[in-house]
């Protein structure tokens, strides 16, 4: 009896001993932390890699929306004035409202030329450009939509349709291509180039864009941009002569990388005669 009792006091007292629960709090603050670290590294992947490509294809739709639009709806008389001025006035805005989160290029020839002169990660370039293609049939999508039918007929859907025979060809590509050039050293000097970065960059490039379209609308259409003839083209199976809008502002994009490289760029981009 008294063994049993002295095992029941013994009980007791082990029962009644205080319990250290000091060991069980750096393992729940380091899982606190853990899950706050992951949240953190989510949270960057996001903004640096998934957030850019929704901003590239929302605004590429929308400025490819009111791009083909106004060619669609053109008042006579007005001309070339109310594409030029609604392609630039879009294109400025939007690269003001959302040119912070992705860079504003909605045009794959200006992301090339951003890769080739370091003011663009290189893996982005093809997230980019395809964010920008699908931008733009949507933004060609809406634009039929929302347009009377006869009148997107008569616009060919806004697609490029200015080049009618291979002897404009030559004078066609040569225009897209140096159109192309002032808007890409426009975009990378305004907005990349240190030495030459302006808060005024999103109306320089909007009026860029309007200046070229009044310049050389009557050459080639003044397209500068392969997802804003890519768009229409799909929606409207309109072909013709589409490969002058790749290869006119793409050699830009190799042009003004080359120019930006060597010789006009800041110490941060140019490549030779450095200070050390």
């Amino acid at each position: 009896m008294l063994i049993l009792k002295m095992r029941k006091l013994s009980l007791k007292e082990m029962k009644c001993l205080p319990q250290d629960h000091t060991a069980t709090i750096p393992m729940c603050e380091s899982k606190s932390e853990s899950r706050k670290m992951m949240e953190q590294n989510l949270c960057h992947r996001y903004e640096q890699y998934f957030q850019p490509c929704i901003v590239e294809l929302l605004g590429s739709a929308l400025f490819i929306f009111i791009g083909c639009l106004s060619v669609i709806e053109n008042v006579e008389g007005v001309g070339r004035l109310q594409p030029a001025l609604a392609h630039g006035l879009a294109l400025g805005l939007t690269i003001a409202i959302l040119g912070n989160i992705s860079g504003g290029h909605f045009n794959p020839a200006v992301s090339l030329a951003a890769v080739l002169i370091g003011g663009l990660n290189y893996m982005m370039l093809i997230p980019y450009c395809i964010s920008q293609l699908c931008g733009g049939i949507i933004g060609a999508a809406l634009a039929k939509a929302v347009s009377p039918e006869e009148r997107f007929l008569n616009a060919s859907g806004a697609a490029f349709t200015t080049i009618t025979g291979d002897d404009q060809v030559g004078g066609a590509v040569v225009a897209e291509t140096i159109m192309t050039l002032f808007l890409i050293l426009t975009v990378c000097m305004g907005a990349i180039n240190e030495k030459t970065k302006s808060p005024l960059a999103p109306l320089c490039i909007g009026f860029t864009v309007t200046v070229d379209i009044l310049a050389g609308g009557a050459i080639s259409g003044a397209c500068m941009n392969p997802a804003r003839a890519f768009g229409p083209a799909v929606m409207s199976n309109y072909w013709k002569y589409q490969w002058v809008y790749w290869l006119g502002p793409l050699a830009a994009s190799l042009i003004a990388g080359t120019l930006i490289r060597i010789l006009i760029g800041d110490q941060k981009i140019r490549l030779f005669l450095k200070h050390q």
